[in-house]
């Protein structure tokens, strides 16, 4: 039995991936390359095949966890359980993803016009919130108990969520700050680095000396550091990066100059000493 959002899902697959195919020939997809991933032929125009294919797979994806878990229906669930009714309890956790989600919509909005990897943040982002969304959304109905329903939510998806929000953090960090230490003057590019370890080391030290205090006081501290080097990765993003002075070509030009400083008096000479043998002769 196919669920009400399984069916919505997989259609709209089914109708992206079309669109792929149809926007692939229309755009210059040549034999069968935009039915095979441009295995055998072209697929047009890269990055309007390419976000197509990708929502089509995401949808897709979403299809198949909602009909794993029943589109979270008390109804189905009790009917695949063999109970007569499954007790539920309203969504009772607050939740952070449409925030996150409309920061992923925008930063793609952006990325169409500024940059590649923007766009693809963007896109990942999104991908991310649904995945998200959705489990949150099943673990609140899961069961009449909140505490349980949490504790079943991050059994399953705590093992995934902390290595790669860690490893997403890191590359984030590290891109963020190298184009901001790449966009500054080289004095600048000092200061800023001093800048970002006082604060890291600064919270950590909060964190330690005034536990206290609370972790919702250091996470929001931590998030508006997040969201300041985002922003000012994108910003010298945008500016680009700085003008380097190569010395070794400084250093070959004069090489060269001297050269032909050196190479112009024996020219000189031989033209003189052809000169005098052809009087001679």
């Amino acid at each position: 039995m196919f669920t009400t959002g399984f069916k919505f899902f997989f259609g709209l697959c089914l109708a992206l991936g079309a669109s792929a195919v149809v926007y692939g020939y229309t755009t210059g997809g040549t034999h069968v390359g935009p039915l095979t991933l441009g295995y055998k032929g072209g697929v047009g125009e890269q990055l309007g095949y390419g976000v197509l294919l990708g929502q089509s797979a995401l949808a897709g994806f979403v299809a198949l966890v909602l009909v794993s878990f029943r589109d979270a229906d008390a109804a189905a669930q009790a009917h695949y359980m063999g109970v007569e009714r499954l007790i539920t309890a309203p969504p009772v956790s607050n939740s952070i993803w449409p925030v996150v989600g409309a920061a992923g919509v925008t930063t793609a909005a952006v990325g169409l016009v500024l940059h590649t990897a923007v766009f693809i943040t963007g896109v990942v982002i999104c991908a991310l919130v649904a995945i998200e969304w959705t489990m949150d959304a099943w673990a609140d109905r899961a069961t009449a108990d909140p505490v349980a329903n949490k504790a079943l939510r991050d059994r399953i998806m705590a093992p995934l969520e902390i290595p790669l929000a860690g490893l997403a953090v890191a590359l984030v960090a590290v891109l963020a700050v190298s184009r901001i230490l790449l966009a500054v003057s080289k004095d600048g590019a000092v200061v800023a680095a001093g800048v970002f370890a006082v604060i890291i080391v600064a919270i950590a030290i909060l964190y330690v000396a005034k536990p206290h205090l609370g972790r919702n006081l250091v996470a929001g501290l931590f998030v508006i550091v997040a969201v300041g080097l985002l922003v000012g990765g994108i910003v010298a993003a945008v500016a680009g990066e700085r003008e380097f002075e190569v010395h070794g070509e400084e250093h070959t030009d004069d090489h060269a100059e001297d050269d032909e400083h050196e190479e112009a008096p024996a020219d000189e000479g031989s033209g003189d000493s052809s000169g005098e043998d052809s009087t001679d002769g």
